[in-house]
């Protein structure tokens, strides 16, 4: 049986969630936890806060076990880029692309 979490819009680049998503794929939840709590990276901490609603999910709405729960997949995809623009020298304008992401978890009790 599976549960899924899904976070859209966090003002982060894919690229960088995706260096925590990769840490924690295929880990049992305790473990995926423990790496998040270690990690010195911005990203981990939405991604912990959305593991813990997958888990939440997962024995609320379905009943599985927490202590049973394997992070199944995670994936980040790319959300809407904001675009800015810097003023530069001689009456230039520099564009700054802002990244969004989206992340989508699901956890699962089977092996």
């Amino acid at each position: 049986m599976e549960a899924k979490a899904k976070l859209t819009m966090i003002r982060i680049s894919p690229r960088k969630v995706r260096l925590v998503a990769d840490s924690i794929r295929m880990k049992k939840v305790q473990d995926a936890i423990a790496i998040l709590h270690n990690q010195d990276k911005r990203s981990s901490e939405p991604v912990l806060k959305l593991l813990n609603s997958a888990v939440a999910n997962a024995v609320n709405n379905n009943g599985m076990e927490a202590d049973q729960l394997i992070v199944k997949t995670i994936y980040v995809n790319e959300g809407p880029t904001l675009k800015r623009f810097r003023p530069k020298d001689h009456g230039k304008a520099f564009q700054i692309l802002k990244r969004t992401s989206h992340i989508t978890i699901i956890v699962s009790d089977e092996k």
